[in-house]
């Protein structure tokens, strides 16, 4: 991960180790959008990353998706 994907993901850390336990377990996604932010940082990148990551939670809503929804693999 780059160092600003590390920079990126402090907050992210942060939500998952002070906030999650408190908000529950709710989630309609799998993995987690936590799981999910973290994962795309490793994988894309800062700028990437952050943009699939927004792009997941603005579908996180009641009349969105559901089920398994794994970071997209780089396009070659």
């Amino acid at each position: 991960m780059s160092p600003l994907a590390h920079l990126v993901a402090l907050p992210i850390r942060a939500y998952r180790l002070f906030l999650s336990p408190w908000v529950g377990h709710g989630c309609r996604f799998q993995p987690t959008c936590s799981v999910y932010a973290l994962e795309a940082l490793a994988k894309r990148g800062a700028v990437t990353g952050t943009w699939l990551t927004v792009r997941r939670l603005v579908r996180c809503h009641p009349w969105g998706g559901s089920g398994y929804d794994p970071v997209p693999e780089r396009k070659r």
